[in-house]
């Protein structure tokens, strides 16, 4: 991989071009170009990919099947929302060892600790600011990568810092001395603060100081002693400190730096909660119209749609059906023209990545509109191709009475779809139903609503006894009322809302339509008029209790930020518990008009947002630099909705420091989210995104924390941080 290797990269059947491609000597970075001379040269980082798939496992490689056999072929697939790179090496061997290399840097990656991690940042820097690759920078790199860093400082102080640095006298920075200037650069003077506080000599933390930090500060209530004991072995660089049972300034700032140090309580990081309630009593992560990789009129489908939700945790994926040609049931967007896909080559993705990152039950939310011949063939590759994962059967020998738990579904896939009778009768065998096409509920939207409705009437449609024998627990139905459920409706019914319709609902019956999701499954999806793909507010559906909440996973923002972050806990494994006020028939909580349940008395979040860490630089213009400002989002009740910001700073994205103390009440804590966004702040325009954070109420850790940014795809952006000082308390 040093020496480097010419490989095809290969878009589609007619789209393959040859590159040159090596890994650089920092063993981190890919770095290609055109064999033709003079074309631009490109880079990515090891931490970029996430994974690395051998042989026909992409579209792209699959389609060019027949012309390079699969142990020459392989794909690196990125995170976040950048498309796969697709490679065909000149021989088996050559992709092996590219295949094998790959993965042993991705391990290294993963297995590197916070100081390699920021070792390997500064050397990053280093490699970008030295120009003409000497090994060594003057004083106008430095300068130039001041400006690449997002820092504005004045020549002199600059100047001051390179000459203390410069401890060679050579009038350029090496290696170690360009470390020094940074960590000269880097000086943490809040965290300095806040270890002299607790420091008895000023240069260290004793144990017992260290324990008084944890108690006080951290509110650390189990075992501060053996927890102190083990933050010193774990994060204390000096070996003479751990001697002494002490922690140095160094030690400090790498454990506030870590995921201990972190805002996210890692108590609830692994799944910790009760898996054995039934169905309708859990948040499920979910995905509206997977298949799209970009918009809803003219975008890419694609197979990758499906392995991208099922590898964030997503456990509802939807499967539009239509008949293709060859008798082979086809996968789209229908009277659209995005493009198409095989059903039976989702069924295969979603058997192989259904329980990568979960053993949860996975659900196909599909919607049929396919011929009976066809639908037979749908019901042959769910059978053949999933086997004994695909749940066809109820649980029990008998009726059963409710719905079945994760615990109980681990490891099987269900369908969601129109079902000829229900579970207690013997089934015909062909029967009626109703079509359910989503286009049809468009016209809850419109203000076209008699013209839409002629258009698009409901039409009858026959359904395979094959294919309705698949649906056991997900039987999708028409919503009348509330009323009409509550006395007639079973509790393995699912009616879908479009998102205007479930906020009618939410306005006019909060209270019923929470307690119908108490003993029942719900899907709320985005409106038709998204053509863009772009998402509502899923809290506003969680609040009335809604499982099954649909968003487009394709598309960044506010929508997938919250959705992530309320998945992010129990393991990430795509189910979350809702509150027990959510879960008791017998209560009677109205989001719109919350009573104080069980007596609870409201919180008080107090946030003192201390400082910024290297933010990213978010305009691309030479000598710009970030003016951050940081806003802290509650998303919950409509009662606890809230937002404020800090003041903004100048021209400072390295180290911003604000200080500045926001207060929020928050009535409904149990379904409150809290989102930290940062901004490039501009007096003639909209703000810039810089970089976000969403986490539950529920999940914070209190006291001196570090908030690790994410990106707009949802991707980590190292050492980007913020932090902050947290208190949660109960009004006097």
């Amino acid at each position: 991989m040093l020496v480097g290797t010419v490989m095809r990269k290969i878009k589609s059947r007619t789209w393959k071009k040859q590159r040159y491609f090596r890994l650089q000597d920092d063993c981190m970075t890919i770095w290609y170009k055109s064999k033709k001379a003079g074309n631009a040269l490109s880079t990515f980082s090891v931490s970029d990919v996430e994974a690395v798939r051998e042989g026909h496992q992409s579209e792209v490689l699959l389609s060019i099947a027949d012309e390079f056999p699969a142990d020459r072929c392989f794909t690196l697939v990125f995170r976040g929302r950048r498309g796969n790179l697709d490679l065909v090496a000149e021989s088996a061997e050559e992709a092996q060892s590219w295949i094998r290399g790959m993965r042993k840097l991705m391990e290294n990656v993963e297995n590197m600790g916070e100081r390699e991690k920021l070792d390997q940042w500064i050397g990053d820097w280093f490699r970008k600011a030295d120009k003409n690759n000497d090994g060594r920078m003057n004083f106008r790199e430095v300068q130039d990568l001041l400006k690449m860093m997002n820092v504005d400082m004045n020549e002199h102080h600059a100047h001051r810092l390179f000459t203390m640095a410069d401890k060679s006298q050579s009038g350029t920075l090496e290696d170690d001395e360009f470390v020094l200037f940074y960590k000269m650069l880097m000086q943490r003077d809040d965290v300095l603060r806040v270890f002299q506080e607790f420091s008895g000599d000023g240069q260290k933390l004793s144990q017992s100081d260290l324990e008084d930090f944890l108690r006080e500060e951290q509110l650390e209530g189990d075992d501060v002693q053996e927890l102190a004991r083990q933050l010193i072995q774990r994060y204390e660089p000096s070996d003479t400190a751990k001697l002494l049972n002490a922690m140095t300034f160094d030690g400090f700032l790498m454990y506030l730096g870590s995921a201990e140090g972190s805002i996210f309580n890692l108590r609830r990081q692994g799944v910790f909660q009760d898996m054995s309630q039934p169905l309708c009593h859990y948040f499920i992560n979910s995905s509206h119209n997977t298949y799209l990789m970009e918009d809803q009129l003219r975008g890419h489908s694609s197979v990758e749609g499906y392995i991208r939700a099922l590898n964030r945790g997503c456990r509802c994926v939807e499967v539009d059906c239509w008949d293709g040609t060859n008798g082979e049931p086809i996968v789209y967007h229908g009277h659209t023209f995005t493009s198409k896909i095989l059903f039976k080559d989702v069924v295969v993705a979603v058997r192989n990545y259904a329980f990568k990152v979960s053993e949860y039950p996975v659900i196909l939310s599909i919607e049929n509109h396919c011929s009976m011949e066809q639908q037979r063939v749908m019901a042959e590759h769910l059978s053949s191709i999933l086997g004994d994962s695909l749940l066809t059967t109820t649980l029990e020998a008998t009726p059963p009475t409710g719905l079945p738990s994760p615990q109980d579904l681990k490891g099987k896939i269900l369908l969601k779809a129109k079902k000829i009778g229900g579970l207690e009768e013997e089934e015909p065998l062909t029967g009626e139903v109703s079509d359910e096409d989503e286009a049809a509920d468009i016209d809850e939207d419109s203000v076209h609503r008699e013209s839409l409705r002629r258009r698009m009437k409901r039409s009858k449609q026959r359904l395979s006894k094959e294919l309705s024998d698949c649906v056991v627990y997900c039987k999708s139905v028409h919503f009348s009322s509330f009323k009409h459920a509550r006395l007639h409706s079973k509790f393995y019914e699912v009616a879908s809302f479009t998102e205007s319709k479930a906020r009618k609902l939410l306005r006019e019956a909060g209270a019923d339509f929470v307690h119908h999701n108490s003993r029942q499954l719900t899907r709320v999806y985005p409106s038709g008029f998204r053509t863009d793909s772009s998402n509502f507010n899923p809290q506003e559906m969680w609040n009335a209790g809604c499982q099954i909440v649909a968003l487009n996973f394709q598309t960044a923002g506010e929508g997938m930020d919250l959705n992530d972050g309320l998945f992010s806990q129990n393991g990430g494994c795509g189910y979350v518990l809702k509150p027990s006020f959510m879960r008791n028939g017998e209560t009677h909580f109205d989001p719109e008009t919350p009573q104080r349940h069980d007596g609870r008395r409201p919180l008080s979040l107090t946030i003192q947002v201390i400082s910024g860490q290297q933010l990213p630089k978010v305009n691309i213009k030479e000598g710009s630099i970030v003016d951050p400002l940081v806003r802290v989002e509650i998303h919950g009740l409509p009662v606890d909705q809230s937002k404020q910001e800090t003041r903004y700073i100048d021209n400072n994205g390295f180290n911003p420091v604000w200080y500045d103390t926001l207060r929020f009440t928050v009535h409904t804590p149990e379904l409150a989210m809290v989102r930290f966004v940062v901004e490039d702040y501009d007096k003639t325009s909209k703000n810039d995104f810089v970089g976000q954070y969403s986490l539950p109420l529920s999940c914070i850790q209190q006291g001196y924390r570090h908030i690790h940014l994410l990106s707009r795809d949802g991707t980590s952006i190292p050492p980007s941080s913020l932090f902050v000082h947290v208190r949660i308390t109960e009004p006097e």
